[in-house]
């Protein structure tokens, strides 16, 4: 009688292991969506270069593409700073710290103001 290999488990176990990893990390990718929120990055005049091709080139060296960064950008600021508004990660706004020609990346931030002689509250975004 022939006896039993334990390679068709060994095998079985393997591929349950890559199946549960995958599917953590694609777990940590939603994750991180839903972590996203708006940072204004400020950036150097770019010298030669249109400033929304320079944000889109900046901001797609962090997150892989153009077609990423063009969909996480939100504005482009060009006449009295140079810069962009984009929804990104706490981890994305750090490695973008880091990029040539970036001078701040801060997380947006809005304040509401509250006029006491009326029920009516002004919300103003910090840019």
């Amino acid at each position: 009688m022939a006896k039993p290999t334990l390679f068709p488990i060994a095998f079985a176990l393997v591929l349950l292991l890559l199946f549960l990893s995958s599917l953590s990390a694609s777990k940590t990718a939603a994750e991180e969506k839903e972590d996203a929120s708006v940072y204004i990055v400020f950036v150097e005049e770019p010298a030669g270069e249109k400033p929304e091709a320079f944000h889109i080139r900046t901001l797609s060296a962090v997150l892989g593409s153009e077609e990423a960064a063009e969909q996480a950008i939100l504005f482009h600021y060009t006449h009295a700073a140079y810069g962009f508004a984009a929804k990104l990660t706490p981890k994305q706004a750090e490695k973008l710290k880091k990029q040539p020609g970036v001078l701040e990346v801060m997380p947006s931030r809005t304040y509401s103001i509250h006029d006491p002689t009326t029920s009516a509250s002004a919300q103003l975004s910090v840019i």
